[in-house]
């Protein structure tokens, strides 16, 4: 699948968006109306080698995923990289780009894409679902913007077992 774009104007200085991207234990509070049962791979959730494991339902696509922060441009891009699907042999990305806009506010664009190299997940993967997840990306920025601009607080997804005074 090709690469899907979604973009939206955040009201709300580049670092406070940076922050709540580059850490994945955020993530569920802007894009869990499409990532469902959401974990953390490992306890360190923010910056280079963060990686979570959730799974999404889009038609005929049915499968986890995985992603992991492979690099930090910090504060202008997050680049993630992944797999999925059956057997994981679906390669997935995923970029954050955040840039000033006029006066503080941010412009924030996500892109997604997967490189599937065997033929029956090339076929799957036709139609539908590009735009199931153009939607739910713009949705998930929506989200995030919402978020970033009230000031929200987030509660942070943790790690079971892990004593909570950790950080």
């Amino acid at each position: 699948m090709g690469p899907i774009s979604a973009e939206t104007t955040i009201h709300a200085p580049r670092e406070r968006v940076w922050a709540i991207l580059v850490d994945l234990a955020n993530r569920p509070a802007f894009c869990d109306h499409f990532q469902q049962e959401f974990r953390l791979e490992r306890l360190e959730s923010e910056g280079v080698g963060a990686s979570a494991r959730f799974r999404v339902e889009a038609p005929r696509m049915k499968m986890w995923l995985e992603t992991v922060i492979d690099e930090v441009d910090a504060p202008a891009q997050i680049f993630e990289r992944g797999q999925g699907g059956r057997l994981d042999r679906i390669p997935i990305f995923t970029v954050w780009e955040l840039a000033d806009g006029a006066g503080r506010s941010t412009e924030a664009t996500v892109t997604f894409w997967t490189e599937p190299a065997h033929p029956l997940d090339r076929m799957r993967e036709r139609g539908r679902p590009r735009r199931w997840y153009r939607r739910r990306w713009a949705e998930a920025l929506e989200r995030l913007k919402e978020l970033t601009e009230t000031d929200a607080t987030i509660e942070p997804v943790g790690v079971a077992g892990v004593d909570p005074h950790w950080r």
